[in-house]
């Protein structure tokens, strides 16, 4: 069943990687993210550390991943393959605009998109392994999204706009992917 899940998953995230051979699961975050093993000429430093913040705006098509949400994943599985500790990876994704809705409770979700929130096992696990995700208080203020109606370990930020300038201070880089 495990397996099945996994290959769904993969679909929806991408068909181009679910027809690609090249693409495994993640040793990190296994339901999420696949990789290719590559033999990179750009080496990983071996005390590399990394603070990475993600900017995600457009909403995922309902009932499917949200291929940003797919890519922070991603980058936690690649790192971790090729030999980067997990602790020294600190990620934050920066939700705003139309991808507000994608954060939301199943219940609320589903009320709306009369689909479930394929988003909600990709977040939880995301969130499991130590992401930040701030939604922009202001994006839910305009689509009427309360603290309550958010999935569990997201977190309220005062704007988006000030979410990436706190990040920015704390020395998180912005990610352009």
């Amino acid at each position: 069943m495990r397996h099945a899940v996994f290959i769904a998953a993969l679909a929806v995230a991408s068909p181009a990687f679910a027809q690609n051979a090249a693409f495994h699961a993640g040793t990190y975050i296994t339901q999420f993210g696949p990789v290719a093993s590559v033999e990179s000429d750009l080496a990983i430093p071996k005390k590399a550390a990394f603070k990475i913040r993600y900017d995600v705006k457009d909403a995922a098509t309902p009932g499917e991943l949200s291929k940003n949400l797919v890519a922070v994943a991603r980058f936690l599985n690649m790192s971790v393959e090729n030999g980067v500790a997990p602790e020294k990876v600190r990620l934050a994704v920066v939700v705003h605009g139309g991808a507000t809705k994608d954060l939301m409770v199943d219940a609320r979700y589903q009320a709306e998109k009369n689909a479930p929130n394929a988003n909600a096992p990709l977040i939880a696990a995301l969130v499991e392994k130590g992401v930040d995700i701030y939604l922009c208080g202001q994006s839910a203020a305009a689509y009427e999204v309360k603290k309550e109606d958010l999935l569990p370990g997201v977190k309220m930020s005062l704007s988006a706009m000030h979410a990436h300038a706190i990040l920015d201070g704390e020395g998180y880089s912005l990610n352009p992917f």
